[in-house]
C-alpha cells in the first residue's frame, strides 16, 4: 500500500481478522500509516476489552518501543462484532470462523457489482471433519464465499501435512478448492503459504489444487499481485 501512495499519508480503514503477530506486527512499519498526516480507523474483533488496550498487549514496552496510541497521525481503534457494515464505500460482512488462539473473522467485501471473500486463517477441522476429512463446509464459510468473484483462502498445508500440523489452526488447498466449489465462487487464490515452502513446492501445490478444481481457476497469492474482478 505505501508504494502505491508514493509517499502520501494513508487515510482510510484497516480491518484486522485477528491479533496474531503476523497480522499486527507490520502496523508500526507501515510508513503511510505511521505518518503525521495519516488518518486511520483500525477495526479488530471485539473480545471484551478496549481495542486499543487489546492491541497494545503485543505492541508496547518491553515488547516494542511504542504503544498503538503513539503511532503518528490520527489513529482510532474500534471493536468489531459480526454483521454487515459500510467502510469506504464498500459493504463489509464479518463472520466468526474457527482458528486457534483468539477470536477470528472472515470477511466478505463487495462494491455492489463484485465481491471477494477473505479467509486467510481458517481451521475448518474445528467444526468437524467434513465429507473428505479436510474440514466442515460450515455456514459462516459458505455464507462469506457464496458466489464471490474470488475466494482468498488459507492453504498452508497439503493433505499429507494436515494430520501432523493441523492443530496449529490452518487449512489445506484441497479445502479451499472444495469450499469454492460448494459456495459457487468464481476463482480461488491460495494464501497463507507455509513459510518453509519453496517456489517449486508451491508450484506443485497449485498444480495439485488445479487438478482437484477442474475448470475452476486457481492461483497462489504473491507479492504485488493484482486481481481484476468482474470478468466472469
Amino acid at each position: 500500500m505505501a508504494p502505491l501512495l508514493n509517499g502520501a499519508a494513508f487515510r482510510g480503514a484497516i480491518v484486522l481478522r485477528h491479533l496474531h503477530w503476523d497480522h499486527t506486527h507490520g502496523l508500526p512499519f507501515f510508513g503511510a500509516g505511521d505518518h503525521p498526516d495519516a488518518e486511520v480507523d483500525l477495526y479488530l474483533p471485539a473480545q471484551g476489552a478496549d481495542p486499543e488496550e487489546l492491541l497494545g498487549r503485543g505492541m508496547s514496552p518491553p515488547h516494542f518501543p511504542i504503544r498503538p496510541a503513539q503511532l503518528r497521525g490520527c489513529w482510532r481503534f474500534h471493536a468489531l462484532d459480526e454483521g454487515t457494515f459500510t467502510l469506504g464505500g464498500f459493504s463489509v460482512t464479518a463472520r466468526e470462523i474457527p482458528h486457534k488462539g483468539g477470536r477470528t473473522f472472515g470477511y466478505r467485501v463487495s462494491d455492489g457489482a463484485t465481491a471477494l471473500a477473505y479467509l486467510s486463517d481458517h481451521h475448518p477441522l474445528s467444526a468437524g471433519p467434513g465429507a473428505d476429512g479436510f474440514g466442515e463446509y460450515h455456514d459462516a464459510a459458505l455464507a462469506l464465499a457464496a458466489d464471490v468473484d474470488v475466494l482468498i483462502h488459507d492453504a498452508q498445508y497439503t493433505a499429507a501435512e494436515l494430520p501432523i500440523r493441523g492443530h496449529f489452526g490452518h487449512s489445506t488447498a484441497d479445502y479451499a478448492v472444495g469450499l469454492a466449489q460448494e459456495a459457487g465462487a468464481a476463482s480461488v487464490v491460495l494464501f497463507h503459504h507455509d513459510p518453509p515452502r519453496t517456489d517449486i513446492e508451491m508450484d506443485e501445490l497449485v498444480a495439485s489444487a488445479m487438478r482437484r478444481a477442474g475448470s475452476l481457476p486457481v492461483s497462489a497469492a504473491m507479492a504485488d499481485m493484482t486481481i481484476q474482478l468482474g470478468a466472469r
